[in-house]
């Protein structure tokens, strides 16, 4: 016996057939039709807020309302409904949708009627069955008998009496309002919903003999709500807002390699903003399909200061057992000044470089944080070939049971036929006290954790940084 999936796909290979009950309209209105005029607000972290306008025509006195194509990735406990001269009295989200696996479901225990065609003679029989269980298979009772249902390659149809009335054809929201007045009025829905989300990437265009950078950014929006929301007004929200969904389960990737902000800007950014958050709203309305990857451009620049540079981090006073390469890193910053002049969400930035027949080439990829306007920006973006770093241990002494000293030499070297300057990391230091008491180049202490030196490095040739460190316990 093969999977359930392949027994789904045998039944409806001519089609499922069910006759289905009227479904008992308690409000017909255009509500019913779907989706009204819809707002999408998407941020960062997995969370959207959906309001949906739709024209309601309601009786008098209690009434149930059916609100189809709202998200199947909804928060139920989230919705709100404001309808004039109404007041909710009951609401069900039935997120139980109707396919051939959760027809057959729901009819364990029920009579089905089987049609099977006779591949020789195009002669059809019928027979009803019991369904005793779908447990990775269909296991039927006919008359006497007990059949497990089979992909056999024999035309076979199940037809149903009827649709569960608890399977819908689309996500649904059902409410009991308690009207005053019969009459159409305008009702807004409100709800936020997983399944929607949003991250910007950025593509940077580097020329490194002048110094400039072009920068384009696209808002990469992505929907898994299981519902397509149709010309809708689309706002963006850059920042991570709490939320006390205990079913998020977002959760960002990790960088590859470290990229940092340097400096933290101080420039206010000309976009709107909402409390402590950026706005992005898309210029025109848009549909955004379930299942659906869309990407829109809100960033242009072109000629932005940059330049090039190499770091290499050491996390111990350790030796490294062969020479290793630094990290190629990218240096630029968002201010107005420097040309940029823009806040820039957090997401990937991929930098190409113009090769000597002036084809841009990709020369690597990494994550940015949310990064306010006036920032300076180090991004690591790959190994360097030509430039590497080999951290030796040169002596260990110990001065007392709590007190060791270490010497270090940093050897760096670089192939290349220019010279190059290499931010030198040393790190570690914010698990002990360690305190630095000789060095052959004047370092500068970044934080608790780290020492840096800026060592220059000639063409075709090799710097060595010695330093003492003492450690106590």
């Amino acid at each position: 016996m093969r999977a359930t999936t392949a027994i789904w796909a045998m039944l409806i290979a001519p089609g499922v057939a069910a006759a289905q009950e009227a479904p008992q309209q308690v409000a017909p209105g255009p509500a019913t039709a779907g989706q009204g005029d819809v707002s999408v607000t998407i941020y960062n972290n997995d969370i959207a807020l959906i309001q949906d306008v739709r024209p309601l025509a309601l009786g008098n006195g209690r009434v149930r309302q059916n609100f189809p194509d709202v998200s199947a990735a909804i928060r139920p406990e989230t919705v709100s409904l404001n309808v004039a001269d109404a007041a909710i009295v009951e609401q069900n989200f039935d997120y139980d949708l109707l396919s051939p696996t959760s027809l057959m479901e729901k009819a364990v225990g029920e009579t089905i009627t089987l049609l099977r065609t006779n591949p020789a003679t195009g002669a059809e029989t019928r027979e009803r069955a019991k369904v005793l269980a779908v447990n990775g298979g269909v296991v039927l009772q006919i008359g006497d008998r007990i059949e497990v249902l089979r992909d056999d390659g024999l035309p076979v149809r199940a037809i149903f009496d009827k649709v569960p009335d608890s399977l819908r054809a689309r996500p649904t929201l059902s409410v009991t309002l308690a009207s005053t007045r019969s009459g159409t009025r305008p009702a807004t829905l409100s709800y936020l919903s997983r399944g929607l989300g949003w991250n910007a990437d950025y593509v940077a265009l580097f020329d490194q003999k002048s110094g400039r950078i072009d920068v384009q950014g696209w808002v990469t929006l992505r929907n898994t709500s299981g519902t397509t929301f149709t010309m809708a007004r689309t706002l963006l929200v850059a920042g991570d807002v709490a939320s006390d969904d205990n079913q998020n389960g977002y959760q960002p990737r990790p960088p590859r390699r470290a990229s940092r902000i340097v400096q933290a800007g101080t420039e206010t950014s000309t976009r709107e903003q909402l409390g402590d958050f950026y706005l992005y709203p898309l210029p025109e309305r848009t549909t955004i399909a379930d299942k659906q990857t869309k990407q829109v451009s809100f960033l242009d620049v072109k000629g932005a200061a940059a330049s090039s540079g190499y770091a290499f981090r050491n996390d111990w006073l350790g030796t490294a057992d062969e020479p290793r390469s630094a990290s190629s890193v990218l240096r630029f910053a968002n201010s107005g000044a420097a040309g940029l002049g823009d806040a820039l969400p957090a997401g990937t930035v991929r930098v190409y470089v113009r090769d000597a027949r002036g084809q841009p080439q990709f020369t690597g990829e990494n994550r940015i944080d949310h990064t306010p306007q006036g920032s300076q920006i180090s991004l690591a973006t790959g190994d360097a070939f030509d430039v590497k770093v080999r951290p030796t241990v040169t002596a260990r002494t110990k001065i007392s049971e709590t007190r060791w000293r270490t010497a270090m030499r940093y050897t760096l070297t670089n192939a290349k036929a220019t010279p190059v300057t290499v931010e030198l990391i040393q790190a570690g230091f914010d698990w002990t006290d360690t305190r630095i008491v000789d060095e052959s180049r004047k370092s500068e202490r970044r934080d608790a954790g780290t020492v840096m030196w800026q060592v220059p490095v000639p063409a075709n040739g090799q710097t060595i940084v010695t330093a003492t460190f003492d450690t106590r316990y």
